[in-house]
């Protein structure tokens, strides 16, 4: 089951079955299963705080993601997302109609095993969500 939520921040995530279906369709093309994943859009300060709190990082970042996960076929977790960040990045790169659903796809990417620290990793991961966003309906 996929929810969203918000936190300290007024927003509705348009089309919430079409993100839904694109979603559950990518995890299954990575060979995993969907259970509980939250999907939360709060403000920069209430990522900010969470950032903090549980990662000891003091920037600001537009998604933080917690793998809650006991199998490794099956996805669950918690993915906070700084609605703020999105729109700010998605200016300044010229991304504003697909920002939104790359850090969805992002977070959803590192439940399923991606990562993003090394040079290689990062570029298996942006190509990755460039070929699940061509992908989106």
């Amino acid at each position: 089951m996929i929810s969203f939520h918000t936190e300290e921040l007024a927003f509705q995530l348009p089309e919430k079955l079409k993100h839904k279906q694109w979603l559950k369709a990518v995890a299954a093309e990575e060979g995993k299963k969907i259970g509980e994943l939250n999907y939360v859009f709060c403000s920069d300060e209430y990522l900010l705080k969470i950032n903090q709190d549980y990662l000891q990082h003091d920037t600001l970042t537009d998604i933080v993601t917690f793998d809650n996960s006991e199998s490794p076929n099956l996805i669950e977790g918690d993915i906070f997302i700084s609605h703020e960040r999105v729109l700010e990045n998605g200016a300044k790169l010229n991304t504003a109609d697909s920002e939104l659903q790359r850090v969805m796809v992002h977070g959803l990417l590192h439940l399923c095993g991606y990562k993003d620290k090394a040079k290689a990793d990062k570029s298996l991961m942006t190509e990755k969500e460039d070929y699940y966003l061509a992908k989106r309906n």
